[in-house]
Protein backbone atom coordinates (compact mmCIF):
# COMPACT_ATOMS: atom_id res chain seq x y z
CA UNK A 1 0.00 0.00 0.00
CA UNK A 2 2.97 2.44 0.79
CA UNK A 3 4.16 1.32 -2.54
CA UNK A 4 1.20 2.63 -4.32
CA UNK A 5 1.00 5.94 -2.36
CA UNK A 6 4.59 6.74 -3.18
CA UNK A 7 3.31 5.87 -7.19
CA UNK A 8 0.57 8.26 -6.60
CA UNK A 9 3.26 10.99 -4.87
CA UNK A 10 5.35 10.64 -7.48
CA UNK A 11 3.21 11.37 -10.56
CA UNK A 12 1.55 14.12 -8.40
CA UNK A 13 5.26 15.30 -8.32
CA UNK A 14 5.75 14.98 -11.92
CA UNK A 15 2.68 16.57 -13.33
CA UNK A 16 3.43 19.68 -10.80
CA UNK A 17 6.75 20.10 -12.60
CA UNK A 18 5.21 19.67 -15.93
CA UNK A 19 2.63 22.68 -14.73
CA UNK A 20 5.88 24.67 -13.77
CA UNK A 21 7.44 24.37 -16.69
CA UNK A 22 4.14 25.04 -19.03
CA UNK A 23 3.74 28.19 -17.10
CA UNK A 24 6.90 29.25 -17.29
CA UNK A 25 7.09 29.12 -20.96
CA UNK A 26 3.77 30.47 -21.52
CA UNK A 27 4.96 33.46 -19.05
CA UNK A 28 7.97 33.98 -21.05
CA UNK A 29 6.23 34.09 -24.63
CA UNK A 30 3.58 36.62 -22.57
CA UNK A 31 6.31 38.62 -21.57
CA UNK A 32 7.95 38.61 -24.94
CA UNK A 33 4.45 39.61 -26.83
CA UNK A 34 3.11 42.02 -24.26
CA UNK A 35 -0.32 39.64 -24.79
CA UNK A 36 -1.41 36.74 -22.29
CA UNK A 37 -0.63 33.13 -23.90
CA UNK A 38 -1.73 30.77 -22.57
CA UNK A 39 -0.74 27.35 -24.30
CA UNK A 40 -3.88 24.59 -24.52
CA UNK A 41 -3.34 21.16 -23.19
CA UNK A 42 -3.74 19.94 -27.55
CA UNK A 43 -1.03 22.67 -28.74
CA UNK A 44 1.32 21.15 -26.42
CA UNK A 45 0.68 17.46 -27.32
CA UNK A 46 0.40 18.72 -31.10
CA UNK A 47 3.41 20.54 -30.37
CA UNK A 48 5.62 17.66 -28.48
CA UNK A 49 4.26 14.78 -30.81
CA UNK A 50 1.61 14.97 -33.20
CA UNK A 51 1.32 11.51 -34.19
CA UNK A 52 0.93 10.20 -30.55
CA UNK A 53 -2.40 12.86 -30.28
CA UNK A 54 -3.70 10.93 -33.77
CA UNK A 55 -2.66 7.38 -32.31
CA UNK A 56 -4.67 8.31 -28.81
CA UNK A 57 -8.10 9.66 -30.64
CA UNK A 58 -7.37 6.28 -33.32
CA UNK A 59 -7.14 4.10 -30.40
CA UNK A 60 -10.17 5.87 -28.16
CA UNK A 61 -12.14 5.47 -31.38
CA UNK A 62 -11.78 2.02 -31.88
CA UNK A 63 -11.07 0.47 -28.62
CA UNK A 64 -13.90 2.40 -26.22
CA UNK A 65 -16.30 4.12 -27.86
CA UNK A 66 -16.28 6.25 -31.57
CA UNK A 67 -18.26 9.16 -29.52
CA UNK A 68 -15.64 9.35 -26.63
CA UNK A 69 -13.40 12.20 -28.39
CA UNK A 70 -15.58 15.15 -29.12
CA UNK A 71 -17.65 15.24 -26.25
CA UNK A 72 -14.99 14.44 -23.12
CA UNK A 73 -11.63 14.35 -24.52
CA UNK A 74 -11.68 17.79 -26.59
CA UNK A 75 -12.82 19.96 -24.34
CA UNK A 76 -10.09 19.04 -21.80
CA UNK A 77 -7.67 19.40 -24.53
CA UNK A 78 -8.73 22.97 -24.61
CA UNK A 79 -8.19 23.58 -21.23
CA UNK A 80 -4.70 25.73 -20.89
CA UNK A 81 -2.23 22.88 -20.24
CA UNK A 82 -0.66 24.32 -16.87
CA UNK A 83 -4.59 24.44 -15.25
CA UNK A 84 -4.68 20.88 -16.26
CA UNK A 85 -1.64 19.80 -14.83
CA UNK A 86 -2.19 21.35 -11.82
CA UNK A 87 -5.90 19.52 -11.51
CA UNK A 88 -3.96 16.46 -12.31
CA UNK A 89 -1.31 16.75 -9.85
CA UNK A 90 -3.97 17.71 -6.97
CA UNK A 91 -5.60 14.80 -7.84
CA UNK A 92 -2.65 12.39 -7.67
CA UNK A 93 -1.56 13.97 -4.28
CA UNK A 94 -5.21 13.55 -2.91
CA UNK A 95 -5.07 9.98 -3.70
CA UNK A 96 -2.25 9.23 -2.68
CA UNK A 97 -2.73 11.00 0.51
CA UNK A 98 -2.77 9.11 4.14
CA UNK A 99 -4.68 11.23 6.79
CA UNK A 100 -4.14 10.76 10.31
CA UNK A 101 -5.03 8.15 12.69
CA UNK A 102 -7.79 7.98 14.44
CA UNK A 103 -6.87 6.54 17.54
CA UNK A 104 -3.52 8.80 17.50
CA UNK A 105 0.16 8.34 16.93
CA UNK A 106 0.65 5.48 19.55
CA UNK A 107 -2.24 3.06 17.91
CA UNK A 108 -1.32 0.28 16.50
Amino acid sequence: MRLLRTGFHFLSFVALAAAILVGTLDSIQSVSSDDVILTSLGNAWLNLDPESLTLAELSADDYISADIWRPYVAPVLAQPAGAVFLILALIFWMIGYKGKSFAGRFSA
